[in-house]
């Protein structure tokens, strides 16, 4: 169910008068709070419930009106009621945990019990109100989190097409970036990415299957998780590939990147891939941050092909590592040949394997129950489903041969084989490294329904997705107005590894900056030449 713009604004007034005591004070307090901070705002009176009110009054200000950012498909209906039965265990002294009554979203292909639907941006899943949460949400709850609302996303997490627009989708339309307004926010975790930079919430979940975490986190100026394939559940998500997906968490500091993953992190038997890992699931990767240090650390360092734009800051990042003791070592990329088109093949058959399973499981409301079906739906419905690209992937998809082809087996076998012992594991070995460095994207390009993304300048994120490896990108400054991120990668488990590496530099650097909502950052000297 979507929330009207009438709706919010009356929900951010309707608990008058002891809400409308708080609400000023919290709305200025909420722009770019920590969860910390707002735990501590917590402790000194202010409730969760006038927390939520903030952030619903500045989704309904800047949401569909304002900048119009489009990156919430839905406000959830009982996140007051949530916030609510939070203050009452504070005030009772039964606190659940570090998350209680702080405001988290969700992107809108994972699902939640609330009475919203899980839509993945698609028309075809409008009744998808399946009343269960995803294990991960779940564990957000037990936390005492408050599930603030879902997302927008490119839809279907951008596996429709390879000329899709990254973060349109046809149920939450373009999300744009705060930054600069005529600019993408990546994808497909576009929605988590631009509504944290606007200070919606103080943290999101994303997902990744390739990116999808790590470049809206890198262009929207936030950190981004892509974790260890494994340490969060997939159940309950809609899914792309079980060799690939994960959930990821996002914020706008590292700190506030390991709070949520250690609330998200945990072994689910209905996830082949998870792991039941002792270490893993008990320890805080928060608690892990108070004994960061580089000092000595040796880091194998990556210098892909970029624009001249973009070296600048890459340099700066990288004396600045060097300043807090990393030892820097320089390495080449391997040559990994097929590995694109293995990838494509393993995506495009667990894509039809895995969300026909999915789809058998939803409410009967939901009319398209196979992939076939929703390749249906969208011709049917071209108009608003396919009004600026098509569905060439699901297509391909749709004519793959099963789990038990051969190709894909072999395919599967050879691109986690290049990704990992080929490809980071040897960069690490030859550097004799713990953690490598790279720009995580370039810079983001124009939102283009024409042309439909204009991808350039470096990618650090397919070796990591490939291989199910830790990823993480925190923000590296500004280029001409709009976010680059730098991007801290390790081996299966390194999650914690990447996590300090990344809190020691973003510490030192300080090189997030606030959003600034501009139209575009085109304007400016040299444009208009010199006559």
């Amino acid at each position: 169910m979507r929330i009207s713009i009438a709706s919010l604004v009356l929900c951010a007034v309707a608990a008058a008068p002891a809400t409308a005591q708080v609400a000023g004070p919290a709305m200025s307090a909420i722009e770019e709070a920590s969860i910390e901070q707002l735990q501590a705002m917590m402790a000194h009176g202010t409730s969760s419930a006038a927390i939520t009110q903030a952030y619903l009054a500045r989704i309904a200000a800047m949401d569909r009106t304002g900048p119009s950012l489009r990156a919430v498909i839905a406000t959830n209906p009982d996140a007051l009621a949530q916030a609510r039965a939070s203050d009452a265990r504070r005030q009772a002294g039964k606190p659940l945990g570090a998350l209680d009554g702080v405001p988290v979203l969700i992107k809108d292909n994972i699902e939640t019990k609330d009475p919203i639907a899980t839509t993945a941006g698609s028309l075809a899943l409008k009744d998808n109100v399946t009343r269960r949460d995803a294990p991960l949400v779940a564990r957000l709850r037990a936390q005492g989190a408050v599930i603030l609302g879902k997302t927008n996303l490119s839809e279907w997490a951008n596996i429709r097409s390879t000329h899709s627009i990254s973060g349109w989708s046809a149920v939450g339309g373009l999300v744009r970036n705060p930054y600069a307004l005529d600019r993408t926010a990546c994808g497909s975790s576009s929605g988590s990415g631009a509504a944290v930079a606007a200070s919606f919430a103080a943290a999101a979940v994303g997902t990744e299957t390739d990116g999808s975490v790590v470049c809206p986190s890198s262009m929207n100026g936030l950190v981004g998780l892509k974790p260890t394939l494994g340490l969060v559940s997939r159940t309950y998500v809609v899914p792309i590939s079980h060799s690939q997906d994960t959930p990821g968490p996002m914020a706008r500091s590292v700190r506030d990147v390991a709070l949520l993953f250690d609330a998200m992190v945990g072994y689910d038997p209905a996830d082949a891939a998870s792991m039941n890992i002792a270490y893993a699931i008990a320890h805080s990767y928060a608690g892990d941050l108070a004994r960061a240090s580089l000092k000595g650390v040796r880091v194998a360092v990556l210098h892909p092909e970029m624009p001249d734009l973009l070296k600048s800051n890459y340099a700066a990042a990288l004396a600045l590592l060097k300043a807090q003791g990393a030892v820097l070592v320089d390495v080449d990329a391997p040559k990994l040949n097929g590995i694109g088109e293995a990838e494509s093949l393993v995506l495009h058959t667990e894509l039809k394997a895995d969300l026909n399973a999915y789809l058998a499981t939803t409410p009967a409301a939901v009319k398209t129950r196979t992939l076939a079906d929703v390749i249906a739906f969208n011709t049917a419905n071209a108009a608003t489903e396919m009004p600026f690209f098509a569905q060439e992937t699901f297509e391909a998809a749709e004519k793959t041969r099963g789990l038990a082809d051969p190709e894909y087996l072999g395919a599967r076998a050879k691109s986690r084989r290049l990704a990992g012992k080929e490809g980071i594991d040897a960069m690490l070995a030859k550097a004799q490294a713990t953690i490598l460095v790279e720009p995580t994207y370039g810079m983001p390009w124009l939102s283009d329904t024409v042309y439909g993304d204009q991808f350039s300048g470096p990618s650090a994120s397919e070796l990591p997705a490939i291989s199910g490896y830790p990823h993480l990108t925190v923000p590296m400054g500004l280029v001409r107005g709009v976010p680059v991120g730098l991007s801290f990668i390790a081996t299966a488990m390194g999650d914690s590894t990447v996590l300090q590496a990344g809190y020691v530099y973003e510490q030192a650097a300080k090189a997030r900056a606030l959003p600034t909502y501009a139209a575009t950052n085109d304007a400016g000297p040299g444009l208009e030449g010199a006559r």
